[in-house]
């Protein structure tokens, strides 16, 4: 991961709302035979006393399950939009392009549920996702008492304690205003996560040029 400190989002709230709006995440751990293992789960970010965890379910007896049981340390990507950026689009084109993305990384150990945490997981989950419908037939309290015995047999829960949080918010940062604004233009021109992407460019565009402020290129250099 990156470790330019004009790539890091410092704010915690901003982190916290991209964990909410991307919480498809990328889990990966390995056995202690070093045999990775990785997986794709949607979580949920809860804070408690301070601190940061996530939780989820996954299929028992796969790869994944047998790793983490064997080796709780684990990591967990979250990823937003990105997209290719052409340096053609700069003052100065003579540089290699670049790509804009977004990413939050989470190191920590692993707890599995209990039976009566994975049923409160569940409701809570499916709850979110229906839009807070309790009148959905998909949702964990709706669902017929045969379905949820054999579906809640054949998953296990579980819950990270966030030991290390990073993050990358690579959006042009170390461009100058002029090329700032014309990556935001092309973007916005190329639609779908590019035009995701400009938007969250043009929010952090006023902090990043204060008006009457010389852009000083120097601060970027590594």
């Amino acid at each position: 991961m990156y470790h330019f400190s004009y790539f890091k989002e410092k704010d915690r709230q901003t982190i916290l709302a991209f964990l909410e709006q991307h919480p498809f995440a990328f889990m990966t751990g390995s056995f202690n035979n070093c045999t990775q293992v990785a997986t794709q789960v949607p979580m949920l970010t809860v804070e408690r006393d301070g601190e940061l965890y996530v939780q989820g379910h996954i299929m028992r007896n796969t790869d994944h399950h047998k790793a983490l049981m064997e080796n709780p340390n684990i990591l967990v990507v979250f990823t937003g939009p990105s997209t290719y950026v052409s340096a053609s689009w700069y003052s100065n084109s003579q540089m290699g392009s670049t790509w804009n993305y977004m990413s939050v990384h989470m190191q920590g150990v692993i707890r599995w549920m209990t039976a009566e945490e994975l049923v409160q997981l569940m409701k809570t989950f499916t709850l979110k996702h229906e839009g807070g419908n309790s009148s959905s037939p998909t949702i964990y309290d709706n669902l017929p008492e045969t379905y949820v015995d054999k579906m809640m047999a054949g998953i296990t829960g579980f819950e990270i304690k966030v030991n290390k949080l990073d993050n990358v918010f690579k959006l042009s940062q170390n461009r100058d205003e002029k090329s700032y604004m014309n990556i935001i233009a092309k973007l916005e021109e190329k639609g779908g996560e590019s035009a995701l992407i400009a938007a969250e460019m043009k929010k952090r565009k006023a902090g990043l040029f204060p008006e009457g402020e010389v852009w000083d290129a120097n601060k970027f250099e590594s």
